[in-house]
């Protein structure tokens, strides 16, 4: 059975989302269909189905998210240590060609984002440097070009998400 790797910050956002979405959002659409329903004639009313579809896909969410959080493996990046790269590290990384120093935390899918420097743990830049050390070299394929990156530290410690949107 596939598991799904994620800090305790995600597995309790993921959580909250979920319970949001059971007890907000899935109520909140009910009453919007009954309320197109009220209208009359399902066939042409738009608000019925754009209620419905809504419906569907709320109910997807909550299927897929319970599926992840009862799969879920929480890895504690505060519980791990030493220089060998892992989930959950957060990285240093100096771009060889550009001179650029970056700082990443490799975290699970649901918890990525780049703008925060929070790297899936399957991004190709993640791969490359999973199970590396510090001081090692690699090269990265990012799809438009490759990258020589060096890793210049390695440390675990609490990763803070973002609340979504």
């Amino acid at each position: 059975m596939q598991r799904f790797p994620m800090t305790p910050a995600g597995y309790a956002r993921m959580k909250n989302d979920l319970e949001h979405l059971k007890r907000v959002e899935r109520p909140a659409t009910s009453a919007a269909i009954e309320e197109a329903r009220a209208h009359g004639d399902l066939k042409e009313n738009a608000e019925y189905h754009a209620a419905r579809e809504k419906q569907g896909m709320i109910e997807a969410k909550i299927r897929a998210w319970e599926t992840k959080v009862s799969l879920a493996e929480v890895i504690d990046p505060e519980k791990l240590s030493g220089n060998r790269i892992t989930f959950g590290a957060t990285v240093t990384l100096l771009d060889l060609d550009t001179e650029e120093e970056t700082t990443w935390s490799i975290v699970g899918e649901d918890e990525a984002d780049f703008e925060h420097r929070l790297l899936n743990f399957k991004s190709p830049i993640a791969r490359a440097i999973l199970g590396k050390e510090e001081g090692d070299e690699v090269e990265v394929d990012t799809g438009s070009a490759t990258r020589s990156l060096e890793i210049m530290d390695v440390v675990y410690q609490k990763i803070e998400l973002t609340p979504r949107d």
